[in-house]
């Protein structure tokens, strides 16, 4: 009787001792693989070329370094970003990332100063507000203005607005390289059905986007502008755009701009975009138009409108006649 107690006491224990060995292993294993996580994705030292736009938040950070197997897990470097209190280090760039780095390596890399700069540039911009826009940014040593200039003067329209991460090492002709190449993405490629369809030719789209890039209040109001020019185009009336007077004449020392509101006497001036005087488009582009403003150049809002003015609030106001037009003066802008 004595034995047969020993005997399953001696059975339960082994059932329990087996029962925690088998804890163990799966916690050992567990732990193990938690780790292994950690560690780098394989042990090729080939780099590759990470981007983190700006704003980003860590969460999708991760998911693309798993994406890009530069990391197993995106818990594992959200947790150690989180740990290390690394979220409010961590730049936009680019990065020179490898399979061969630890997750904590990496978080680390990405708070490092990249090699590349975020450099924006807005709609509606003359080529030689780029060239001005560029020479500000003193980390693009390489960059000559009067060579850009020399390389764009024929490209006015045709230099995309963006915003671009530019290696510090760029100079004049990669930057013109990478505006144009970006409009023909963007627009011959994008757009490509559109502007087949279209009976007007691509400068003529252009250069009318860049009028009404420069004439419209905002993105709303494009289509519209852009109806009431074509308008204008079609009866053989004048365009009678400030906008081009504004390009006609160029710099204002004194004010420092190249955008000044023209005077009066300004719709005399012989030039051939002064399209007061001369009726149809001007000769080229007078900007360097957005993709919402060429959208609106290829796909006007259909009206019977002919004038159009922003009021001080920059809300339009439309008319079909001059007497409509002449009283909207006279209510929002006197």
């Amino acid at each position: 009787m004595a034995n047969d107690i020993l005997f399953s006491m001696s059975k339960k224990f082994k059932l329990i001792l087996v029962f925690f060995f088998i804890i163990f292993s799966l916690f050992l294993i567990s732990l193990l693989l938690i780790l292994s996580q950690f560690r780098p994705v394989s042990s090729s030292s080939e780099s590759q070329r990470f981007i983190i736009p700006k704003g980003q938040a860590v969460s999708v950070i991760g998911q693309h370094l798993q994406k890009q197997k530069l990391i197993k897990n995106s818990l594992v470097f959200r947790l150690i970003v989180k740990q290390r209190d690394l979220a409010n280090k961590i730049q936009a760039g680019s990065f020179d990332l490898s399979p061969n780095m630890t997750v904590d390596e990496i978080a680390t890399a990405l708070t490092r100063g990249t090699e590349d700069i975020w450099v924006t540039i807005p709609e509606g911009l003359r080529m030689e507000e780029i060239a001005e826009i560029l020479t500000n940014y003193k980390e693009l040593a390489l960059f000559d203005k009067n060579e850009f200039l020399n390389l764009a003067k024929y490209s006015e329209g045709y230099l995309f607005p963006d915003t671009y991460l530019l290696p510090k090492q760029m100079d004049a002709l990669g930057l013109f390289n990478l505006f144009t190449d970006t409009f023909n993405k963007k627009v011959n490629i994008a757009l490509a059905d559109d502007l087949k369809n279209n009976t007007k030719s691509l400068e003529e789209i252009l250069t009318m986007a860049s009028i009404v890039e420069r004439e419209a209040g905002g993105v709303g109001d494009q289509a519209q502008v852009a109806g009431i020019l074509w308008n204008r185009i079609n009866i053989g009336m004048a365009l009678q755009a400030d906008a081009t007077l504004q390009y006609a004449n160029g710099y204002n020392k004194t004010q420092a701009s190249w955008w000044t509101s023209p005077l009066a006497a300004d719709k005399q001036i012989n030039s051939p975009f002064n399209t007061y005087l001369n009726p149809g488009l001007p000769p080229r582009p007078i900007c360097n138009p957005g993709l919402s403003a060429i959208k609106a150049a290829l796909d006007p809002a259909v009206s019977d409108y002919l004038y159009y003015i922003h009021d001080r609030q920059g809300e339009i106001h439309l008319a079909k006649t001059i007497e409509e037009h002449n009283s909207n003066v006279q209510k929002y802008l006197r």
